[in-house]
């Protein structure tokens, strides 16, 4: 039973990897886009793409849930591009005003991809 449903998982990541893949790297794209907008102070383009780069990030963590490594390491970058996206419109809107109300996100951010290192490292310890 056990190696029937590993053979189905592994079946399951194959068929489904090039399709978060390509999602993976529009997310990139989405996300360099944003970052230009917020260099050049495009300030229409840069929050016109925060929003499909916040939502993509958190539709690929959703998505690779089954996958602890992949799972945790998009929460972290859910997080990490939420707040950047919060700093952006700070930046564009608020005088750079609010950036004390983001640092809860990349803290998150961070804190999830501790976690992640930190409970491999004593799992492998302990085996």
């Amino acid at each position: 039973m056990q190696n029937k449903r590993k053979g189905l998982w592994i079946e399951y990541i194959r068929r489904m990897l090039p399709d978060l893949r390509k999602k993976e790297n529009l997310h990139v794209v989405f996300w360099l886009i944003k970052d230009f907008a917020w260099l050049a102070d495009f300030k229409l383009l840069g929050m016109g793409m925060a929003l499909p780069t916040v939502l993509l990030s958190y539709w690929l963590t959703y998505k690779s849930r089954e996958s602890r490594t992949e799972f945790f390491h998009n929460l972290a970058v859910s997080f990490w591009i939420t707040g950047n996206s919060m700093w952006m419109a700070g930046e564009f809107y608020f005088n750079d005003t609010k950036r004390h109300l983001v640092i809860p996100l990349f803290l998150a951010g961070l804190a999830v991809i501790a976690y992640f290192y930190l409970t491999n490292y004593f799992n492998k310890k302990e085996q």
